[in-house]
């Protein structure tokens, strides 16, 4: 474990902070899963993991706060889509350049679609935040609408979504790097998997189908009444 630094200022880490919190409020509705619940969750996480890792805690912290802005640019989304509004966000509150550049490039080695076995200290830690608040037991429950919502995406679209993106990750036993968040988090990873494979096969049957397609219209109707 290498030395904890940290590179960027808490003032300038506070003012990020105040921004990425102003534009998930003025934008709420259009962040229904990616909002500020999430931002705050992934950087408590996140900085907790880092300190843990001997990742420089304050790179972490404000990755994790602009992590997700890419959802502000287009729905449904990389995280490279996000990148001008990144750095120019970080470059507003005072990060430096080549701060900011380390930033982006750790929010893109971090993301699920992209991150392999081997990714730096900062791209651990905000990557095991982020795969936690997708393990959470109660995200598929709460949140997983909003999700659908948020990125106009079906049922069928998130269950290939996630069980294609996470499900050689976990099955090759690197779905989280933190080893006590591996311990204490790998049975609700391996729940949700489940869970999201199940779902992905049950949206495959014509009867499951026709539920959901009623569930729909009476939804729709109401909205309509309403």
């Amino acid at each position: 474990m290498r030395a904890q630094e940290n590179t960027i200022k808490s003032s300038v880490v506070d003012a990020v902070e105040d921004r990425v919190h102003q534009l998930c409020w003025r934008y709420a509705d259009r962040l229904p899963f990616h909002g500020w619940h999430h931002v705050s969750f992934v950087r408590a996480k996140a900085v907790g993991f880092a300190g843990h890792n001997g990742a420089d805690v304050s790179v972490v912290e404000t990755a994790a706060l602009v992590h997700d802005v890419n959802y502000l640019v287009r729905r449904n989304s990389p995280a490279a889509a996000g990148s001008d509004l990144r750095l120019g966000l970080l470059a507003d509150c005072g990060v430096s350049d080549d701060a900011a550049r380390w930033i982006d490039a750790i929010i893109d080695e971090a993301e699920m679609a992209n991150r392999g076995r081997h990714i730096s200290l900062e791209a651990q830690a905000l990557s095991d935040a982020d795969t936690l608040f997708k393990a959470l037991p109660v995200t598929p429950v709460v949140l997983a609408h909003r999700y659908l919502s948020e990125n106009g995406l079906s049922l069928a679209e998130l269950a290939d979504k996630i069980v294609g993106e996470q499900g050689d990750v976990h099955d090759s036993g690197y779905y989280f790097y933190n080893p006590d968040a591996a311990a204490m988090y790998s049975r609700w990873a391996t729940a949700n998997l489940q869970l999201w494979r199940c779902i992905k096969e049950a949206v495959d049957d014509p009867t499951v189908v026709e539920l959901l397609d009623a569930v729909s219209a009476v939804d729709t109707a109401t909205a309509a009444a309403s």
